[in-house]
């Protein structure tokens, strides 16, 4: 009669006896691909950097970030932040602040002094970046990090592209875009100014360059054809913006309208309010929900007492005022004339209805194939078997200085690949990891820490920086909101609630691992995962 007994036992003490043939299911730990990290055009390893700066290593968290993206400090100001949007704690209170703790760690390193990675070992292999905005200056990064010889040329006087003739400074800077990009050409980077390449198949020959890589971005102001009485009085948004960067602001007036509704119409009525426009209108043909600039631009510029009349286009420009044309929106959402008109008061009128490339320097390139103003490039950037590549505002994809820094990082690797022979294996892509795989009770409410912002009434007089920075304490405390989706953080949950003891912890930064002859498939551990790092799989046969 005690056979029975003793099983009995043993069936309740799994130490006792291998239960694993038992399961059905075995429980495994799994890497999910956060989707901060999908949704980052750069490519950060944005969880990964996270990490670090949630211990207090601020300096390995901007290594580890600018193994990905040399200008945090820059990105840190200007990127519209995509993985914020997709940050998966938005479902819980508000999106973790990736963007500020970025912009922490930028300020930080340029404070401390931290250097870039060195180079690498000397290739002998010759690359021709034509400008130097983003993308160029992310490809030179990168291709210099590879050990090949870069020549960074650009018309212009200054480097930056765009960031630096394009965003305002109030914005982003001069001191901080200076010194991000300082770092990148104390690399070792042949620098051309002041230089415009009109036909780069006659300058890879002239320079015996390898491979080619294409930034030249777009800076040609779109123009349309709107009766103007005075055409000295219109102008557009791009060469505005230009002149003031350049510390040569054109006379605008009193009166102000800005014809647009992208990011660059914002940034030219904010310009112009500082400028001395008493009046800063904005007119733009569809409704706030179908504009191109971001809603944090859109409420920037109505605290500083820029107006929009949406829903209007401008049908002439008359003397000392401004005839507008209301529209409505048909059933596809564009916007149709009403035939119903009204006058509105300016000085002068800036265009800002999108930028055009050009791409003439292409014209002997005959394997380079464009289309719609934008040439054709393959996921590498290749826009032609011979090795030239492009990417930014010259290639079709959305016009930010983050996917420009993302396409010159992937063109480097593309370019890395030509030049040395070698096939791209394809990478793999984790599962990304869903909001319903997420244990949320496990992380405390943390209301989002919002940085601060100048005072209004100082804002139209002057270019100082509107949006601050964190605090050490506040950067800390964002970075620990990170709830770690899809990888493990070793919390030690699974080792606390497992009714078997078999979970194996193996030291710190090293995870876990089952003990498979003790576990018995219960999958209380993938239940109390706080970050969906462990499921259950079919058992082997």
């Amino acid at each position: 009669m005690t056979i029975p007994f003793a099983i009995t036992l043993d069936v309740g003490s799994s130490r006792a006896n291998h239960t694993g043939s038992w399961r059905v299911e075995r429980p495994v730990y799994v890497d999910r691909l956060p989707p901060c990290n999908d949704a980052c055009p750069a490519g950060e390893n944005i969880q990964g950097w996270l990490y670090d700066a949630e211990a207090g290593n601020y300096e390995a968290a901007w290594h580890k970030l600018v193994e990905e993206n040399p200008f945090p400090a820059i990105m840190g100001r200007v990127c519209f932040h995509p993985c914020e949007t997709a940050c998966n704690r938005v479902q819980v209170d508000e999106a973790v602040g990736i963007n500020a703790v970025e912009r922490f760690l930028g300020d930080l390193a340029l404070e401390k002094g931290w250097t870039l990675p060195e180079p690498g070992s000397d290739t002998g292999k010759r690359v021709l970046v034509v400008g130097a905005g983003p993308a160029g200056l992310s490809a030179t990064y990168h291709l210099r990090r590879l050990g090949h010889h870069v020549r960074l040329v650009d018309s212009a006087s200054r480097l930056g592209g765009m960031m630096h003739y394009g965003i305002p400074a109030y914005r982003l800077p001069r001191t901080v875009l200076d010194a991000e990009i300082a770092r990148v050409i104390a690399m070792g980077v042949e620098i051309q100014l002041n230089h415009v390449v009109h036909d780069v198949e006659q300058e890879r020959r002239d320079g015996k360059f390898d491979a080619v890589f294409l930034a030249v971005g777009a800076q040609i102001g779109k123009r349309v054809d709107i009766p103007a009485g005075d055409s000295s009085r219109v102008i557009d948004a791009v060469n505005f913006l230009h002149h003031v960067a350049n510390d040569d602001p054109p006379l605008l007036g009193r009166r102000v309208v800005i014809y647009g509704g992208g990011d660059t119409a914002f940034d030219a009525a904010r310009t112009a309010r500082r400028l001395g426009a008493t009046d800063a209108v904005i007119v733009y043909r569809r409704n706030r929900e179908r504009m191109g600039a971001s809603g944090e631009e859109l409420e920037q510029a109505l605290g500083e007492g820029v107006t929009v009349r949406w829903l209007s286009t401008v049908n002439k420009f008359d003397g000392d005022h401004i005839v507008l044309e209301k529209m409505k929106l048909n059933a596809d959402g564009f916007p149709e004339p009403t035939g119903q008109f009204e006058e509105l008061g300016a000085d002068s009128l800036v265009l800002a209805l999108g930028q055009d490339t050009d791409l003439s320097l292409l014209e002997h390139a005959d394997d380079v194939a464009v289309r719609d103003g934008s040439v054709e490039v393959l996921d590498s950037m290749m826009a032609s078997p011979s090795g030239i590549f492009a990417g930014g505002d010259a290639v079709p994809a959305q016009r930010t200085a983050t996917v420009a820094i993302g396409h010159g990082k992937r063109a480097a690797h593309g370019i890395d690949d030509f030049v040395t022979g070698r096939v791209a294996e394809p990478k793999e892509r984790h599962e990304l990891a869903s909001f319903e795989r997420l244990n949320t009770w496990y992380y405390a409410d943390a209301p989002r820490t919002e940085r601060p912002e100048l005072e209004r009434i100082r804002r139209q007089t002057n270019f100082e920086e509107v949006i601050g920075g964190l605090s050490e304490d506040n950067a800390l405390f964002e970075a620990r909101r990170c709830m770690s989706c899809g990888n493990c953080f070793e919390c030690d949950n699974c080792l606390g609630v497992c009714p078997d003891n078999a979970v194996i912890k193996l030291g710190d930064n090293m995870r876990y691992q089952f003990d498979y002859d003790f576990c018995k498939g219960c999958g209380i551990c993938v239940k109390e995962c706080p970050c969906g790092a462990i499921e259950m799989v079919p058992e082997r046969n």
